[in-house]
Order: structure tokens, then C-alpha cells, then sequence
């Protein structure tokens, strides 16, 4: 623990975030700050769905010794065992180490394992049950591989900027459709026995500058990570709200980011760890480190973190903020005994809460090798066994990742071209259509765009079973239906291109791309957000290219958000516009239902389409602009980004947000709404008990030396033993010796009962249970007037009428199979929370006097019903 580094902990309440000029340096007293907030609050025993989980938590960790405890919150180390992260095991009570593995799509690093559609892709088909599914399936395929905690879901980055690297990890621009999505994955994940881990928590907005090692190795010379400035009001109305839906689903764990929140450490934040998400928001479970987002350690601990991923300061230093050093924290008084007693029980009451028991399968695979037989501790090269049994675990997720690509597609264009059936001729052009000559899992961590993308890069990626490609599934489709199929697989050859696709009954089929990923990873010069918002490879030449030698184009998209299709989206040869996300595994064949009809496309686009990068107005900091200090990233657009954004500006879109077409027809009428009997809203009131404990612990250093008559000692792997009763020697910390008082804010070490604040939800996760009471049910009719059955996705939004409001925000959705002629009815609600404003004075969820309009509609543009709330 370093005493320089304390100046990080401040937290406390958001304010406004100041306009920053890229001046060389901002004057401190212009930066913005949060306030600090202690103590970290303990678990709640008796909280909605925790009761039983904290009993048999409060049970085990009852038995523990300090030294068990500590291990239980500390990483071993990056390569220390088999997964990307593992912290120590209690044999003594036979509990193996829990395994804490990526990713958001699928097991990365494995074999024999299914990789996803990405978390965008699944929000494009507006289906919950889709969402769910999709959790149990991954859920189920990491518990197959050992995996306790598996690193997803991601509501952060919420897609503030467009060009954000990691947008298609998550769902939505949106807050209650990424919301929705968090808890229907989260609910899954958990359902099937593993885990889930909401990521991260919060501003994680951009790739660039989030860590200053990764900066530097960029040519970047900064001291501090960037700081994601957010205002109190937009905090909650937007960038928390998701977050609030996955606690309320139980979420076991929520991982914090890299990134600076108001220029505090956002694993060290107080305000944000302590007061918004633990009290405000009642989270029961436990706060996990980004890897290597620690920069301290009593200071993180007594700010709210519970786990320190992987283990080490640095990876393969071998030292660790905690480990030992919490040990000694606890011994010589600086961390409170309860605080390290709480990270330990958080830890158990997830375990317990999704798996009802401490038996676990062993971990059957490594992330560092594909070999069968090698060292578990893979830096240090020892403990030789078979450490891959290459276990099958994807069942037959297959078709259901076929389901989701295809429901995920968005038509955004067509003129009458789709579905096809049984063409002459067609021809498919581009690279992205067909294989990388490297194979499917050619590049690290998936970072290249070579061949066909099926997802992004970073560490958000899977490992491939398999890729089917566009091209091979159509020319499998085509063999079956007797058509002529050529194909040329390169954006490069213009007049091969166009001798092909000029040929008469051509139906050319262009597959085109752009990419994204995580900051660590360089493509072409993108950082992980991409540079700009055109399309990869020559794309946009290709695309008008084909569309002026072929007066009947389609084109095909597989991007990580929009691009900009200005230049020929409403080009007459181009007959139809289909965004197929990031699909997985099935993408050519998923591609191929749709393509044929097989399935009548449904999905609408999670974000909006502009004509202009500069209409969507929040943007990437690409440049520092604090001289050697940390970026300032100033969110002074509030909560309008995407379609609010637009709407605010009254900007012209090319597809709005919610937009998607269908090959049959629907007619929205007969709105309604009835009002519930919910009664008037009251604060939460009382006080929690004060912090417990569970029982004495040895103060004599010689205790907790290393026990090596036992086992012997891993080489880098982080213990909580000490190596010598000479405390500072053993801390390896030039700074110890200093008391809690000398460094740690007031209250930091508090255990005596503590109020509830007015808007968190007492024994209820996700904040006042008040704020989820149904206030309206809205219906309207939706009949198919088409000729085929169809899907459609009705839409509630809801303007809450402020001069500072967005014009309309989603608040409730469906997808609704119909038959041809039937008339099925749309049934959606609005909560308190719905319905309300964050009041920066109350500090609580206030329903403004501002007239209330509830709309539904097609998209967030094509609102065909509307009623007034009364």
C-alpha cells in the first residue's frame, strides 16, 4: 500500500463535470472530483434472494483463518495457474480455486467450446428470451470447463461514442434494452451454475488511454489513466441503470474498470463502489478488480473492492498490493478485520447463491497452452500433469447461435429483392465473405480483420469450433436450389469484380466489414476504437463499385456499430441493406435464413445510423489533453448520446434507432392504458446492523510465516503468508509503519450501524423496491397484413416531458410472432423508476409535474400510437 497513491481514493458525490479546453495542462482546481464515502458497506443478511446464500456463507467463513480469507480475495498471479485469473484455495474445507475466466461471447482460450453471437448482435433481436437463452448456454458451457466466474455481462462501455472499441462486447445504446440484457444473461449464466460477472463498472467508455502502461507503449506519455467525467444526473439516468438491473437479478459479481471516474481510480472510487453501488444500490455481491485496474491496497480495500485480479501489481512481478500486505493490513489495524471478513463472505454468497455448494468440478483446461499434459503453474513452469482433457461442452448450442444471428439481422433496406428464391445467378463478392487463409482462430485473440468477421478482438473473444462462412453456405444453398454460384473473395480485384457481376441475372451479394476491439490489441492503426466510421478495406468503393456495374445489389454488413452508408445507401441498384452484427460461429448460414426467407427477419438496430460522424456528437479522445496528466473526457452531452442525441438536434438519420424491416406488413392501432393502484412513494428509512465478525485471529507474526513443511513455494504465485516477522521486510512497502489515521478519509474504518440511504432498497437489490412498482399498463393491437407469419418488435417510448429531457426514451418492448391476418395484442409497462428523474438535491427518484407521454411505435422515429398519462 502506498501512501502517494492515496490521493486516488477520493470519491464521494459526482459533480458536474467542467468543460475542459486541449490545453497542455488543466489547472487542478478545474478538474473534477468525488468526495469521499465510508465506510464500505457489509452484507445485508436478510436480502431479497441473499438469505440463504449469506447463512451458509456466514458458515464457512466463520472457519476461516485470516491467512484463508486473504487468499480467498487475492489472485495467485497472471500465468500462476490455468485461467486468465484464480485466486488462492482452502483445501483444509475443500474448496478448490475459483476459476475467473473470460469472456462475454463464449470460453476464450479453450477448445471444444461454441463462440457467440456478440452481446449487440443478441440485443438486435429485441427477444428476451433469446437474451436468456444464450446466458444458460454460455453459463453452462464455462461450468463444463470449470469456470466459477465467467467475465461477462457488459453494460460498460454502453456505446457513448460510436468508434468505441468494445461497443459490440455490449448490448445496446440504450439503458433498458442493455438493462434487459444484462439481467436476462445474468439470470441465464446463473441458472446454469456459473457466475456471472456485470462488467465494467462504469464510464469504460473509450480504449484509449485506459491504462498508462498500454498508452506508453503507444508513444503516449501520460501519469494517470484517462478520467471519465460524469455528472451526477447522467450517472443514474444512464450509465448506472443498467447496472441496477443486473443487481436486481442477482448478479453474483461486478468487475471494476480501468479507467478514472472524476479523477478517482474506479477500483478505488469510494463514491462509485461504496455509496452507489453497494448502499444505494444494495449489491450483495462481490467487486472484482479489472486486471491490473488495483493501485492500492488498504486503500482499495476500505474503498469497497473485495477481489484483486490477477493477483499481482504488475504482471509476473511476484509482488502484489494485497496478499501479504493485507494480511499485515489487518494485523497492525490499518484494514478493519470486518471489512476483510465482508470481501470473503461477498465471495461465498455468490459461490453459494449459484451453486448451493462448494463442489466444483476440476478445472479441466489452461488458457496458456493448447497441450495436453504441462505445468498448471504456467510462469513458474512447475507442477507438471495433464492440465487440457479438451472437454466437449458445446451440446447443441449450435443451432441455437444459428437462432440468434439470424433473428439478430437487421433488414435495414429493401426494395423488393428479398427473399430470395431459387435466383439464376448469383455472385458474392468480397472479403468478408469468405475464409481466413490463416483459419477462424488465426490471430491472436482474434486480432485481425482477415476473412469473415465473426466477432470483434480483445479479450472479449472465443475460440472458433468452427466458422461457417458466408460464401460456403450460400454456394451450399445455391447447389441445392440449382442456381449458378461464382464468388470472388477479395475487395481488390475490380475487374475480375466486375466482368463477374456485370453477366446478366446476376444477383450480387457484397459482404463488407469494419472492426473493433480491446486497447491492447493494434489493427491498422485502430487502438481498439477505430479511427473513424467508414467501412474496413476499401469497403465503400466495393460496395458502389458492384452497385454501378449490377442493378441488383445486395449488401451485407458485419460491423461492431454504425458506419456511415451515406454515399450509397439509397442508390437504386442496391435493392437491400442487411447488418448481421458479429454472428458467431453460424454466420453464413444464419445469414443464409434470412437471405432465403427462412427466417422473416425481425431485429431492430440497437443503435442509430447518421449521415455524419460529427451528428452523434460524443466522440472518442484520441489525443491527451492534460499535458503528463490524466486525459480528461468530459461527458457534458449528459445522457443525450445515439438517438437522444439526434433527436435533441433534430438531425436527419439514415436508420434510426428501433428500425428494421420485415418481408411482411404490420398496422399498429387501439392504444390503451390503465393505471395501477401503486401507492405513494416513501424513502427507506432504518439502519443496517453494525459490521460483524467471525471470531478472533492470532496477532503474532510468526503465525502467518510461510507454512513450507506443507507445500512448497510457487515461484511469482502471491501468498498471504509473510516470509519474515519483520513487518515492513515482509510488506516490501518503503511507506509501512503508517497508521489508518495518518492516510485513510475520515469514517474509512467505521463498523457501527449505518443509515440507509433514502433511495436504496434496504433488503432490496437494485435500490428502492418502490422504484419497480408498475404504474401503467399500456396494450395495442399489432395485426399482420401481410401474406407470410412475421415477428414484430412494438416499441413503448415514453416523453417525460422536462425542458432538459430527451424528446422520447425506449422504456418497454416485445417480439410477437403473428400469423397473417391475426391481430395479437402488445402489452408493456411503466415502473416509478420509469417514469422518473434523478433529483441531484433529494438524492432519490423524484416523478416530475411534467405531462407524460406514452408512445408506441416501430422505432424511436415512427411512433404510430400515443396517450397521455393521467
Amino acid at each position: 500500500m502506498k501512501a502517494s497513491a492515496l490521493s486516488c481514493l477520493l470519491g464521494g458525490t459526482l459533480v458536474a463535470a467542467a468543460t475542459f479546453n486541449p490545453v497542455d495542462k488543466i489547472h487542478k482546481r478545474d478538474v473534477a472530483k468525488s468526495d469521499p464515502y465510508y465506510p464500505s458497506p457489509w452484507m445485508n443478511p436478510e436480502a431479497d434472494g441473499w438469505a440463504e446464500a449469506y447463512i451458509q456463507a456466514k458458515d464457512f467463513v466463520s472457519q476461516l483463518t485470516l491467512a484463508e480469507k486473504v487468499n480467498l480475495t487475492t489472485g495467485v498471479g497472471w500465468q500462476g495457474e490455468q485461467c486468465v485469473g484464480q485466486v488462492g484455495a482452502i483445501p483444509r474445507l475443500g474448496l478448490r480455486s475459483l476459476c475467473m475466466h473470460d469472456a462475454p461471447i463464449g470460453v476464450r482460450g479453450s477448445d471444444y467450446n461454441s463462440a457467440f453471437p456478440s452481446g449487440q448482435t443478441t440485443a438486435a433481436t429485441w427477444d428476451r428470451v433469446l437474451m436468456y437463452r444464450r446466458g444458460f448456454a454460455m453459463g453452462s458451457e464455462a461450468k463444463g470447463k470449470g469456470i466459477t466466474v465467467l467475465l461477462g455481462p457488459v453494460a460498460g462501455p454502453i456505446g457513448r461514442s460510436p468508434e468505441g472499441g468494445r461497443n459490440w462486447e455490449g448490448f445496446s445504446v440504450d439503458p433498458v434494452l442493455t438493462g434487459i440484457g444484462m439481467a436476462q444473461t445474468v439470470s441465464g449464466m446463473q441458472d446454469a451454475g456459473t457466475i456471472a460477472c456485470a462488467k465494467h463498472f462504469v464510464g469504460n467508455e473509450q480504449e484509449n488511454f485506459r491504462q498508462t502502461g498500454e498508452s506508453h507503449g503507444y508513444g503516449y506519455d501520460i501519469a494517470e489513466s484517462l478520467s471519465s467525467n460524469i455528472d451526477d444526473k447522467t450517472m443514474h439516468e444512464l450509465y448506472l441503470w443498467p447496472f441496477a438491473d443486473a443487481i436486481r437479478a442477482g448478479v453474483g459479481s461486478i468487475m471494476c474498470s480501468y479507467t478514472q471516474v472524476n479523477n478517482s481510480y474506479g477500483c478505488q472510487n469510494s463514491k462509485l463502489l461504496n455509496n452507489l453501488l453497494k448502499d444505494e444500490l444494495g449489491f450483495q455481491g462481490f467487486v472484482m478488480s479489472d486486471w491490473q485496474a488495483q493501485h492500492t491496497g488498504a486503500a482499495s480495500a476500505v474503498a469497497g473492492l473485495d477481489m484483486s485480479m490477477p493477483g499481482d501489481t504488475e504482471f509476473n512481478t511476484g509482488l502484489s498490493y494485497w496478499g501479504t500486505n493485507l494480511t499485515l493490513a489487518v494485523l497492525n489495524g490499518t484494514v478493519p478485520a470486518y471489512r476483510v471478513d465482508d470481501m470473503a463472505l461477498r465471495i461465498m454468497a455468490a459461490l453459494f447463491k449459484v451453486r448451493g455448494t462448494i463442489d466444483m468440478d476440476p478445472i479441466n483446461f489452461s488458457f496458456w497452452t493448447s497441450d495436453t499434459y504441462g505445468p498448471v503453474h504456467w510462469v513458474a513452469q512447475e507442477g507438471y500433469q495433464e492440465i487440457n482433457s479438451h472437454v466437449d461442452v458445446r451440446e447443441d448450442h449450435g443451432s441455437l447461435i444459428r437462432e440468434i444471428a439470424a433473428k439478430g439481422t437487421v433488414l435495414l433496406k429493401n426494395t423488393g429483392s428479398l427473399p430470395l428464391k431459387k435466383p439464376k445467378f448469383i455472385a458474392v463478392i468480397g472479403e468478408d465473405a469468405g475464409s481466413n487463409p490463416n483459419g477462424p482462430n488465426g490471430c491472436s485473440d482474434h486480432g485481425c480483420d482477415d476473412g469473415t468477421l465473426g466477432m470483434g478482438w480483445g479479450s472479449g473473444t472465443a475460440t472458433f469450433p468452427y466458422l461457417v462462412s458466408p460464401d460456403s453456405a450460400l454456394q451450399a444453398r445455391a447447389i441445392q436450389d440449382g442456381s449458378r454460384y461464382e464468388s470472388v473473395l477479395t475487395n481488390y480485384a475490380p475487374d475480375k469484380t466486375k466482368a463477374l457481376v456485370s453477366q446478366a441475372n446476376v444477383t450480387a451479394i457484397v459482404f463488407v466489414n469494419a472492426d473493433s476491439g480491446e486497447g491492447y490489441i493494434n489493427v491498422d492503426g485502430n487502438m481498439g476504437d477505430r479511427k473513424n466510421l467508414t467501412l474496413w478495406k476499401n469497403g465503400d468503393d466495393l460496395v458502389k463499385n458492384v452497385s454501378s456495374w449490377c442493378d441488383n445489389t445486395i449488401v451485407v454488413l458485419h460491423t461492431p456499430g454504425p458506419v456511415l452508408l451515406t454515399e450509397w445507401y439509397d442508390n437504386p441498384n442496391i435493392t437491400a441493406i442487411l447488418w448481421a452484427g458479429m454472428p458467431g460461429q453460424e454466420s453464413g448460414n444464419s445469414i443464409a435464413d434470412v437471405l432465403y426467407g427462412n427466417v422473416n427477419p425481425a431485429a431492430r438496430s440497437p443503435f442509430t445510423w447518421g449521415k455524419t460522424r460529427e451528428d452523434y456528437g460524443a466522440d472518442i479522445l484520441y489525443k491527451p489533453n492534460n499535458g503528463g496528466d490524466a486525459p480528461q473526457v468530459d461527458f457534458t452531452e449528459g445522457v443525450f448520446i445515439d438517438y437522444r442525441q439526434f433527436d435533441k438536434a433534430g438531425a436527419e438519420v439514415l436508420y434510426e434507432f428501433g428500425y428494421g424491416l420485415s418481408y411482411t406488413t404490420f398496422e399498429y392501432s387501439n392504444i390503451k392504458v390503465e393505471k395501477s393502484g401503486a401507492g405513494k412513494y416513501t424513502p427507506t428509512v432504518g439502519k443496517t446492523d453494525a459490521a460483524p465478525t467471525f471470531g478472533n485471529y492470532s496477532e503474532d507474526l510468526s503465525d502467518y510465516l510461510f507454512p513450507k513443511d506443507e507445500f512448497p513455494y510457487i515461484y511469482q504465485y502471491i501468498y498471504p503468508y509473510l516470509n519474515t516477522t519483520d513487518a515492513k521486510k515482509a510488506s516490501a512497502d518503503p511507506h509501512y509503519g503508517q497508521t489508518a489515521e495518518e492516510f485513510l478519509p475520515p469514517h474509512a474504518t467505521d463498523s457501527d450501524a449505518q443509515p440507509y440511504l433514502r433511495s436504496s432498497g434496504g433488503n432490496s437489490p437494485g435500490g428502492n423496491r418502490q422504484l419497480y412498482d408498475i404504474m401503467y399498463t399500456i396494450t395495442a393491437d399489432i395485426t399482420n397484413t401481410g401474406s407470410i407469419v412475421g415477428e414484430e418488435v412494438p416499441q413503448l417510448y415514453l416523453s417525460l416531458g422536462g425542458p432538459d429531457d430527451p424528446k422520447v426514451v425506449l422504456r418497454d418492448f416485445d417480439r410477437l410472432r403473428i400469423d397473417p391476418g391475426q391481430t395479437t395484442q402488445f402489452t408493456a409497462r411503466l415502473t416509478r423508476r420509469d417514469l422518473s428523474n434523478w433529483d441531484t438535491e433529494a438524492q432519490d427518484w423524484v416523478i416530475s409535474d411534467h405531462k407524460k407521454i406514452a408512445y408506441v411505435g416501430r422505432s424511436s422515429r415512427k411512433l404510430d400510437l400515443q396517450i397521455e398519462l393521467a
